[in-house]
């Protein structure tokens, strides 16, 4: 269970109980409270789009850095 969950001795896990009577159990990482904003849904849907975009090869390509900034003005 511990390689399906991909959980280490000492892991957090919380396990809920539904009104079926079945169980599910899941590994919980701890974040620190300044890091929680990464983990928004928001911000995740965000980081899949670029993740998407970047294995498209769909990115701009600058050959300097002054014509970078200029396009972000």
């Amino acid at each position: 269970m511990r390689d399906a969950l991909h959980l280490s001795e000492g892991d957090e896990v919380q396990f809920t109980v539904h009104p079926d009577s079945a169980v599910t159990l899941r590994g919980m990482t701890a974040v620190p409270a300044d890091q929680r904003w990464f983990w928004t849904e928001e911000w995740q849907a965000c980081e899949r789009e670029a993740s998407a975009q970047i294995a498209a090869g769909d990115l701009p390509v600058y050959d300097d850095m002054a014509t970078l900034f200029a396009e972000l003005a």
